[in-house]
């Protein structure tokens, strides 16, 4: 049948499941607007107050769901808004499509009104993206930019359309997408080599990231954990991959890891490396990390092999099939002197805290009771600073894809987004954003697309008055020199809510966290609570960069 270039594009998105898109409409996309319009009954669609804030809520519905995001955007300024959740998927390896619109054919490369080279800005931060010139390529580039970004090492994959070829019309013919299967890279051998290392093995650990997640690998991780009684680290992506109350758990590695991990790493016979890329905030010295342990790594993308850390053993595939040929090809083991020695570091580190309760609310008092409050199943969101390091320390993760926050890239202004996403995504569950005064002013904009949708998300502001993670590495590595990391603005967030049309409160300290909340979360609507944060509490421990375990800072002056 005949349909234009918009029709074609909603037909394909249809023919991929999505039933959800996130965006902002502008000149150069009115024709897919105008099509959205005709499908409205198929497709939602979200408006956000910003492109940004679109990206990102593509990203918190992906990330909560394992589906491919979907963002539009017009061409010029709008695209470009884009980029900061792109390159935020990029980094985390999450899928999503972005659709942005550009100035026809025609007008290309003529400094036209608002027109970008969107593909050139994003070539860095893509798996793929596609300028679509002809508008009988326009539904096979769609259905390969899902397929790009839902195979293998997942990720974002942008394609720009003129404005004229979404107006034109060609013969549309429905497909059905193809079933994605990822190719067991590695052979029987290799299996074989690693199982006889593991065997051998008196000091194990598994060190895990969100690449098991991605997989879905989660049941294949346990089951394989147990078999070898092997302890379990997370890098802060793979929260929610291994459930925190399992008895070989042993927390987040790395810079703000638990001294228990840092010590198993630092004293490990073998490291068995589970979609995990040993970035710098988990390797601070890559020289000396795992020194004394042969490392294997298990990953779908070759490119991680021997990229951070000397690897001895890889097995390249899909995290569920090399994990389930790594169990099967492994024997049964017992490590009892191992986990005790790792359940006894656990014990014995202690870290300085201050908490002030009569004067400040404590994070992890905050947090320990927003836990009481929620489920396993709930969604927690956070933004990127000292919050997040509290939440990733203290919250007790069971599930996989309860935690969305921003790895990699680390972007403040991330959470109310992502928060939208995760909400629309699951309607059914609770979504709780933890975020900080820094990063909530960034992009809180969205608080009128929470209120819009009336989507009943909590947002806890850990609100210090200054750049909380900044600010400390200034205390400890620039002499205390503050430069713009005490700001201490007057915002009040509760009365900031309050013009939104969304309910604001406060938590002056600890005394009154368990009330405020426990009624903020029986409103079951959009709510910001301002909570009072020390300016002078850390995120301890902490590993300086570069350093190792043996340089851990536990207290501060």
């Amino acid at each position: 049948m005949q349909l234009t270039g918009a029709e074609i594009i909603a037909e394909c998105l249809l023919e991929h499941g999505v039933d959800t898109v996130f965006g902002y409409p502008g000149g150069a996309v009115l024709n897919i607007y105008d099509a959205l319009y005709k499908y409205s009954d198929k497709i939602t669609h979200i408006l956000t107050s910003h492109e940004q804030g679109a990206a990102h809520a593509a990203d918190g519905y992906a990330r909560t769901t394992g589906k491919c995001g979907v963002v539009i955007a017009t061409s010029g300024p709008g695209a470009t808004n884009l980029v900061t959740g792109i390159a935020t998927a990029y980094m985390d390896s999450i899928p999503m499509v972005a659709i942005t619109g550009n100035v026809s054919n025609d007008l290309l490369a003529r400094d036209s009104f608002q027109e970008v080279d969107i593909c050139g800005i994003t070539m860095p931060i893509t798996k793929h993206n596609f300028i679509v010139k002809d508008i009988n390529d326009l539904a096979n580039v769609i259905r390969k930019a899902f397929r790009i970004a839902l195979s293998g090492r997942k990720g974002p994959v942008l394609i720009d359309i003129p404005k004229d070829v979404t107006g034109a019309k060609c013969e549309y013919i429905y497909e059905k997408p193809k079933e994605i299967t990822n190719k067991l890279v590695s052979g029987e051998q290799d299996f074989l080599n690693a199982a006889k290392v593991i065997n051998s093995a008196k000091r194990p650990i598994i060190y895990m990231g969100g690449g098991v997640i991605s997989a879905d690998a989660e049941k294949e991780l346990l089951e394989f954990a147990e078999k070898i009684d092997c302890p379990v680290a997370t890098s802060i992506m793979g929260l929610g991959g291994f459930p925190s109350s399992h008895r070989l758990f042993m927390g987040t590695i790395g810079m703000h890891g638990g001294y228990e991990t840092g010590k198993a790493t630092d004293n490990a016979d073998i490291i068995i490396t589970v979609g995990a890329r040993f970035s710098d905030r988990v390797a601070g010295d890559r020289e000396k990390f795992g020194k004394d342990a042969s490392i294997i790594q298990l990953d779908i993308d070759k490119a991680e092999i021997n990229k951070n850390v000397k690897i001895n053993y890889s097995l390249i595939g899909d995290l569920k099939d090399t994990l389930a040929g790594l169990t099967k090809a492994v024997n049964a083991a017992k490590h009892v002197e191992w986990t005790k020695q790792v359940e006894q570091w656990g014990k014995n580190s202690s870290v300085s805290q201050t908490p002030d309760s009569d004067i400040y609310a404590h994070p992890y008092h905050i947090i320990d009771e927003v836990r009481n409050l929620t489920n396993d199943d709930d969604i927690i969101v956070t933004d990127v600073g000292q919050h997040q390091m509290w939440v990733s320390q203290r919250y007790r993760f069971e599930k996989p894809r309860t935690w969305c926050t921003s790895g990699g890239l680390g972007t403040m202004g991330y959470g109310l987004g992502a928060a939208i996403g995760s909400a629309v995504a699951n309607p059914k569950k609770r979504i709780v954003l933890f975020t900080g005064d820094g990063s909530f002013h960034m992009n809180l904009n969205e608080l009128a697309t929470v209120r819009s949708y009336n989507l009943p998300i909590v947002v806890i502001v850990m609100n210090n008055t200054v750049l909380g993670m900044v600010r400390q590495w200034q205390k400890l590595f620039y002499g205390r020199r503050f430069s713009q990391t005490d700001p201490h603005r007057k915002t009040d967030f509760a009365r900031l809510a309050e013009s939104f049309g969304v309910c604001g409160m406060r938590i002056n300290n600890d005394s009154e966290a368990a009330e405020v909340l426990k009624e903020a979360f029986a409103l079951n609507a959009p709510t910001v609570i301002d909570c009072r944060i020390s300016p002078d509490e850390n995120v301890l421990p902490m590993i300086p960069p570069g350093k190792t375990v043996d340089d851990m800072i536990t207290e501060m002056e």
